[in-house]
């Protein structure tokens, strides 16, 4: 049997890069499988029809995570559709590469509002909705220990939401339910790629113990265990997917 067959994940940001992975290889191991997106159905659907392909159920849901009235929707849709959550991975993120002196407050706001509120209101709907036995995943960065130059609002909304696990693992353990965080290193996507030189990018890969930028597959395995019984004596944990970066 397929380790998480019979369970329901809702993926966040899911319509291509890390996300993406993820959910396909969530629905690889048995899962239906909720693919959110914030505005790129075409990407999204083709996503739900790869996942249909492996003979799990998939849905596409459009809800932006940076708004608490359409995680509920993103939620509500979930049960109304499958009964149920079982996995949540909050993979949805952006990312600004701005010196402090250049970061405006518009850009302050965006960042948070997606990585951190998004997280936090979702995690609060699986903490309302799932039952017993469910899984949270949520994404910081292994940047967050690197002090990088242009990053500080992203490292400090990945920071936010590193706490949040900690205290949430404890929150709802009496439940059952395991919180953990994924912290990738350089991983090979579009977002990672985005305002980036070659020389950058190239540097970037060296710095890992590998030689090499991560791969999303490799991203998704780890979040595939985590999800699993396999790793139900493990919460509150960061677990630092990026080939030895830091």
């Amino acid at each position: 049997m397929a380790a998480l067959a019979g369970k329901v994940a809702i993926v966040t940001g899911a319509s291509r890069g890390i996300g993406r992975a993820i959910a396909l290889k969530l629905a690889e191991s048995g899962a239906s499988v909720v693919v959110n997106y914030a505005g790129n159905t075409a990407k999204a659907q083709e996503v739900v029809a790869e996942i249909d392909k492996l003979g799990v159920q998939a849905l596409a849901v459009q809800a932006d995570v940076s708004k608490v009235a359409e995680i509920q929707r993103l939620f509500e849709q979930t049960i109304e559709r499958f009964g149920k959550v079982d996995i949540l991975v909050n993979n949805a993120g952006i990312n600004i590469y701005k010196l402090i002196t250049e970061v405006t407050e518009a850009d302050f706001d965006k960042i948070f509002a997606i990585n951190v509120k998004g997280t936090y209101f979702a995690c609060q709907q699986a903490a309302l909705h799932m039952a017993e036995g469910g899984r949270i995943i949520n994404f910081s960065s292994s940047t967050t220990a690197m002090m990088l130059p242009t990053y500080s609002a992203y490292v400090a909304t990945k920071g936010a939401v590193e706490q949040i696990t900690r205290v949430l693992a404890k929150e709802l353990g009496a439940k059952g339910i395991a919180v953990n965080v994924v912290s990738p290193g350089p991983t090979d996507t579009e977002l990672f790629r985005e305002g980036k030189t070659e020389e950058q990018i190239n540097r970037l890969a060296q710095m890992a113990a590998f030689g090499k930028l991560g791969d999303v597959e490799e991203i998704a395995d780890v979040v595939a265990f985590l999800a699993s019984d396999e790793a139900r004596w493990i919460t509150g944990q960061n677990i630092r997917v990026n080939g030895g970066i830091a």
